[in-house]
């Protein structure tokens, strides 16, 4: 067994004159009060936690570094006024003339007759027009068959909604909850109050079922396209299902972005997201779960390391310097993407300026793996994906950190904030297509209302479904 490292508090002559089993023990006791130290002093400047979770003892968020030209509150100087465009005079709803009746300056009464100077001014006031719901009733008649008397009722068209509620109403439903947050029973109260819609608790769960089943073809759209796209960004979060905790998974592409409720954190989970054929890159945090895949076809997001050695900076011990002098080196690798990315310097001069930063960080990597302490296991797991940190350097398109997965995450966290989660299998498939279909759309500056309401529409008339991506991938 390797000699045990001396805790500085300790001489060397008390430290030698200990025997050598009770040297280990201590070792073992500074390792785990090391780890438990670490733990106590997380926040989300040196950990993944979110920043609601900081205690009043944390430090300060570092201000941002301002880039570019310096900016002050609302419009700048020099920009453009920005008025809202008027409709044409024959597509407004009322038009009400205004004519003046008296001089300002001499008091005389001005006749209705005066022909007028020039164009009016024209003010356009949009409101919400107020309105009784638009009902309508489907009488469904009863015949005798002249022929064999046998009695023959009308059958609903396909066109015809099968309940109470038409796709107008299901789609603002899914709308209002999937991408708005709005609880059911506050939904509830906004249709009675807005829109003077009488409807129960439980006929909204029902109608984001239906809308539920509308986007399923969109849903298998999109895992289709996650299957074949050339680099997603992989993340995911906890999540609530009744007494269950599952996991929300999400995979962020250029062309769609796909979101997926299972019951684990591993592999298998994020085998399925990514389908077993998926041979792109991926973006991701160091989860074991990603260590099934190569390497090469990986990109360990930075931001993630970063917090990691800012938390082993913050706890005291003799791995400080090492984990210094490795946080310094991750902010030289942003310090030269960021002139990358701001088209300052090329590609080829990326690779040369970040090549002795590679070669020094790879030695005190090395170093620190040796090291016996707390940032010893850092440093193994980081050599072991060496490869994965540095994709971003060789593959156009791919960045340094999992930005776009977290971002993505972050309405759903908003979701399960609000609502607790869901409290059945249905309620998280709802919640996966809708999650989807909704970033989806804004990937492509695509409404998502209109969409949600040509699915139910095509999904009760027994249609095909609206296809959600552009054609050709564009």
């Amino acid at each position: 067994m390797d000699e045990p490292q001396r805790p500085p508090e300790l001489s060397e002559d008390a430290w030698q004159a200990t025997p050598r089993e009770v040297r280990q023990f201590i070792a073992l006791l500074v390792q785990k009060l090391a780890a438990i130290e670490a733990r106590l002093n997380q926040n989300s400047q040196n950990s993944s936690k979110p920043p609601s979770s900081d205690p009043p003892s944390a430090p300060p968020r570092p201000a941002k570094t301002p880039r570019g030209k310096p900016k002050t509150k609302g419009a700048q100087p020099g920009h453009p006024d920005q008025q809202r465009d008027l409709m044409p005079t024959s597509e407004v709803s009322q038009v009400v003339p205004l004519r003046p009746t008296t001089c300002p300056g001499c008091q005389h009464a001005l006749p209705d007759d005066l022909a007028p100077v020039g164009s009016p001014r024209r003010q356009q006031v949009w409101d919400i027009p107020v309105a009784p719901p638009e009902v309508t009733e489907y009488q469904y008649y009863t015949v005798i068959c002249p022929c064999c008397q046998a009695w023959v009722a009308a059958e609903r068209p396909d066109a015809v909604p099968p309940g109470a509620f038409g796709p107008r109403m299901v789609a603002l439903i899914a709308l209002l909850h999937g991408r708005y947050r709005i609880s059911n029973r506050e939904l509830v109260d906004l249709l009675r109050m807005v829109w003077q819609i009488p409807i129960s608790v439980g006929s909204v769960c029902d109608l984001q079922q239906v809308a539920s089943a509308a986007l399923i073809p969109a849903y298998t759209e999109v895992q289709a396209a996650i299957a074949e796209a050339d680099h997603v960004h992989v993340d995911e979060t906890s999540w609530r299902e009744g007494s269950r905790t599952p996991w929300l998974w999400v995979a962020v592409g250029t062309l769609a972005t796909l979101f997926m409720v299972q019951l684990g954190r591993g592999k298998t989970q994020m085998h399925a997201l990514l389908n077993t054929t998926f041979a792109g890159y991926v973006t991701s945090d160091r989860l074991a779960a990603y260590n099934s895949l190569p390497p090469e076809r990986r990109q360990v997001c930075w931001a993630h390391l970063i917090r990691n050695l800012r938390s082993r900076v913050e706890t005291k011990g003799r791995w400080q310097a090492d984990a210094a002098d490795l946080l310094a080196l991750a902010d030289l690798v942003f310090a030269v993407w960021d002139r990358y990315r701001d088209g300052v310097i090329d590609r080829a001069v990326l690779r040369a300026m970040l090549a002795p930063i590679q070669h020094a960080m790879w030695e005190r990597l090395h170093v620190a793996a040796q090291g016996g302490h707390y940032l010893s296991s850092l440093g193994r797991e980081l050599i072991r994906l060496w490869d994965a940190l540095w994709t971003f350097v060789e593959v156009e398109g791919i960045e340094p950190t999992n930005n776009a997965a977290e971002r993505a995450l972050r309405p759903a966290v908003l979701w399960r904030k609000g609502s607790y989660g869901t409290q059945s299998d249905g309620g998280s498939r709802f919640v996966e297509r809708m999650l989807t279909v909704t970033a989806t759309c804004q990937q492509h500056e695509r409404p998502l209302f209109p969409y949600l309401i040509a699915a139910v529409t095509a999904y009760w008339a027994n249609q095909p479904a609206p296809q959600l991506l552009p054609a050709g991938g564009a």
